[in-house]
């Protein structure tokens, strides 16, 4: 197995980028400043404490916007982890919305709504910056074929 097994375009690496800067700030955050507001969005139901998933998820954001930044090497298995990533905090957003619970600015039960429409936005992003989104298109035909 290849570990770079598609070519980016300059477009697709700034966009890289800029998402492994964004997981930066949102780890760094999960620490410090908006701890409070990422406890507010774990779900009643999981069964660790919400300090303990936000702390957690703040490091594998850390981890994974560094490698993002820096990790070519294996970007495009870090995009597919930072997509899977996305995936699986989507309860915390769909817990906010449910339970009408205020953060990050998002006040209304509307701004609630639009925000869960912005995470297949972030997966994309995710897939198609690092490259794993033709590795996957690649690797689906080639299994079609056989």
């Amino acid at each position: 197995m290849t570990t770079n097994p598609s070519k980016t375009s300059l477009l697709q690496q700034i966009f890289r980028i800029l998402l492994g800067l964004n997981m930066l700030f949102a780890g760094v955050g999960h620490m410090t400043f908006l701890r409070a507001e990422f406890q507010a969005q774990v779900p009643d139901w999981t069964p660790f404490s919400k300090d303990f998933i936000v702390l957690a998820s703040g490091v594998v954001e850390i981890l994974l916007g560094l490698a993002m930044v820096i990790g070519t090497k294996y970007r495009v298995y870090t995009g597919l982890a930072l997509a899977l990533f996305f995936v699986l905090v989507f309860p915390g957003n769909i817990a906010q919305y449910i339970n009408g619970i205020d953060a990050f600015g998002l006040d209304t039960d509307t701004k609630r709504l639009v925000r869960l429409f912005f995470q297949p936005v972030l997966i994309a992003w995710a897939m198609w910056s690092s490259g794993a989104y033709q590795y996957w298109i690649k690797h689906k035909n080639y299994r079609n074929l056989g």
